[in-house]
């Protein structure tokens, strides 16, 4: 039987995995400073609603004041789907402090009482039938007790697919640091996509690869990818290779 999947929007990512991502996944979407993960997440959901589907963004690291003034510098303006009830911002990152936080409807007041933190989640998304969630970033509930990381990811994993929604939990890493954001956050989720900066002959190359998605298959290569003044684009066809410095892309 065919699998259900979740058109990406993203131009080269649903080929990357073979037609799209599995419906309910909860997928880690990892990568250091300046690697796009924001920007992939709100093209996710944008797509989504320019398609019908509602979507939920989980504000961890900034007001939710600026991800709408950064989302509308891409095309993707989302306050008539606010209106319409079809997109809904969680502010976690004010705590409900400031007059335009006062304006949020969805509003966490700690983010180290995750109880209440996804209580609030849960509201939102129950409010307006959410397809899509992402959350940006989970490491900020976890950041200070790694050892919680795993437990945390589960949590909400058990939550967002309970639910039907297909999510995408930003991670953070370092520069040069080649985990995925926190002791054991990999195997809780259901995929995991990497996104890559790296300096080559003093110049900066974006690269992207998946390292696993349950419930298909998908490419095993590092794919070059750009972020246009329309948000991201990925190169399926071509390959990335990284050896010693050197920095290769070859067709096929």
């Amino acid at each position: 039987m065919a699998i259900k999947r979740v058109e990406s929007g993203i131009p080269g990512l649903d080929e990357i995995l073979h037609g799209g991502i599995p419906y309910r996944n909860v997928v880690l979407l990892s990568g250091g400073p300046g690697t796009g993960k924001s920007i992939f997440g709100q093209q996710f959901l944008y797509y989504g609603l320019k398609n019908g589907e509602s979507g939920v963004l989980v504000a961890l690291e900034e007001h939710p004041v600026q991800i709408r003034i950064n989302m509308s510098q891409f095309g993707w303006d989302v306050r008539s789907f606010e209106e319409a009830g079809k997109f809904a911002i969680v502010d976690a990152f004010t705590g409900g402090i400031g007059e335009a936080a006062r304006r949020e409807k969805y509003v966490v007041r700690s983010v180290d009482d995750v109880p209440s933190f996804i209580d609030v989640i849960r509201e939102a998304i129950r409010d307006i039938s959410a397809e899509r969630v992402v959350i940006d970033s989970v490491t900020t509930l976890y950041i200070t007790k790694p050892s919680v990381a795993r437990a945390v990811v589960m949590t909400l994993k058990r939550v967002l697919a309970g639910l039907g929604t297909t999510s995408l939990l930003i991670s953070q890493i370092s520069v040069g640091e080649r985990g995925f954001g926190g002791p054991g956050v990999e195997h809780a989720a259901d995929g995991i996509i990497r996104l890559d900066l790296d300096e080559i002959d003093g110049e900066l190359k974006r690269s992207l690869i998946c390292w696993k998605m349950r419930g298909t298959s998908h490419s095993m290569r590092r794919h070059p990818f750009e972020i246009t003044n329309k948000g991201i684009v990925i190169y399926p066809s071509r390959m990335v290779k990284i050896r010693r410095g050197i920095y290769e892309i070859s067709e096929g």
